[in-house]
């Protein structure tokens, strides 16, 4: 048994260096279907552990549909799941696929995406979709309607090419230094990113200047990423799916790569275990909803966001971003509790990531099945709440349940009892 103890803790030392290894880069902006590893025409990506389009909830099934209707799969939302239910649309986990998508994560062939590239771990690639802006009816909160659209379109055919040309003039941009940076200008980088896209957009803008040959077209991109406080945070997606896949298959480790939520279930995938994910059903989010709005109209927890959360950011960096917790009703005291508490069920902390309001401590890093399991103490989560008909309807914290967490402990036993 000791000698099992000391190959854990092993294992998540270098896990965590891992992930503090990680270097990742922005290179560049193409459509989904032409660099994201398997994607094919009529294949919808979500977010979450996998689930049969039957079986999803109500703002990503209407996701799945629009996507469909945005590929011209098919005519209209009712065909669209017509023939999802009929396995002519397919659907699969973002997760999957070395992407990642926030909310519903519907991603669909013909959308641009961000590529970056981890200079640690040989290069490796991940993706996510050119953020929607700042509108809160938006495909990746399930939204369809032909404003939706039109934003969709422009973003394929303008913003997503103009960002394209823009980063392959300048070669690459370091993605860890702004999440530094940001980290001590507010943000937690998960749900108050603010700080960083404005450091983002401060540093491509000369570019798009640059290699933009129409001055109208590049002031309404201007004016789309001066509204878009949330832009950088798809970056900080793709550093914590680079960060946590290169710890995929690190044998004896029980460190946290993946928390993903479809709005149905939560996943949980571990680093000793990389092909499995084990799940829990998703929580209702405590938070802050908009005028007119409620529980009763929100889905339950959702989007591959939480990616942040293993890395050391979102909720594991609250005390960095007390206007953040403030926005889902919580205090300054409250911000440094769950940054203490989140030290409770991690293995170390964040050299890179650190917190002005508790002397530049590090973030809390590399989740453990055991320390939850032991303690009780379950991850916290910065989120949005999902309007079941579509768009956004508030701002507020989640946890997973702790059954997933249960049940990769039983199967790390099980693996690991006779190593």
């Amino acid at each position: 048994m000791a000698d099992l103890k000391e190959k854990i803790a092993e294992a998540n030392r270098k896990a965590v260096q891992t992930i503090l290894d990680t270097n990742l880069v922005w290179v560049d902006v193409q459509p989904a279907i032409d660099v994201i590893p398997g994607m094919e025409k009529d294949l919808i990506l979500h977010s979450g552990p996998p689930v049969a389009f039957a079986n999803m909830c109500p703002s990503q099934k209407k996701g799945v549909c629009a996507g469909a209707v945005y590929e011209g799969l098919a005519a209209d939302l009712a065909d669209a799941e017509e023939k999802a239910l009929r396995g002519d649309i397919r659907v699969e986990p973002c997760h999957e696929h070395q992407t990642t998508g926030s909310m519903t994560g519907i991603t669909s062939a013909s959308m641009p995406v961000l590529v970056c590239e981890d200079r640690g771990h040989d290069n490796y690639r991940t993706y996510i979709l050119v953020h929607e802006g700042p509108s809160p009816d938006r495909i990746a909160y399930g939204a369809w309607n032909q404003k939706v659209h039109d934003n969709l379109l422009w973003i394929e055919k303008i913003l997503g090419p103009a960002l394209g040309r823009a980063i392959r003039s300048i070669g690459e941009m370091p993605v860890l230094p702004i999440i530094a940076q940001s980290l001590s200008m507010g943000d937690e980088c998960h749900n108050r990113p603010t700080a960083g896209s404005a450091l983002w957009t401060c540093k491509i803008l000369p570019a798009l200047i640059r290699t933009g040959s129409d001055l109208e077209t590049i002031a309404k991109i201007a004016e789309f990423l001066s509204e878009t406080d949330h832009f950088f945070f798809h970056f900080g997606m793709c550093y914590g799916k680079a960060a946590t896949d290169a710890c995929m298959g690190i044998q004896y480790s029980t460190i946290v790569t993946t928390m993903a939520r479809n709005g149905i279930q939560v996943g949980v995938r571990v680093a000793g275990l990389p092909d499995e994910w084990f799940t829990g059903p998703a929580a209702e989010i405590q938070g802050v909803y908009y005028p007119g709005f409620g529980p009763e109209n929100a889905n339950n927890d959702m989007g591959d966001s939480a990616i942040t959360e293993t890395v050391g950011l979102g909720g594991f960096a609250m005390a960095a971003s007390v206007p953040m917790c403030r926005a889902v009703g919580g205090s300054a005291e409250d911000a440094v509790g769950y940054v203490r508490q989140m030290g409770e069920i991690s293995e170390g902390k964040h050299t890179q990531f650190q917190m002005p309001m508790l002397d530049f401590e590090g973030t809390p890093l590399g989740i453990d099945i055991r320390k939850v399991v032991r303690t009780g103490i379950l991850p916290i989560i910065c989120t949005a709440i999902a309007n079941k008909t579509g768009g956004q309807i508030g701002v507020g914290l989640a946890r997973p349940p702790m059954e997933a967490f249960e049940k990769a402990l039983k199967a790390f036993s099980e693996k690991y009892r006779e190593s």
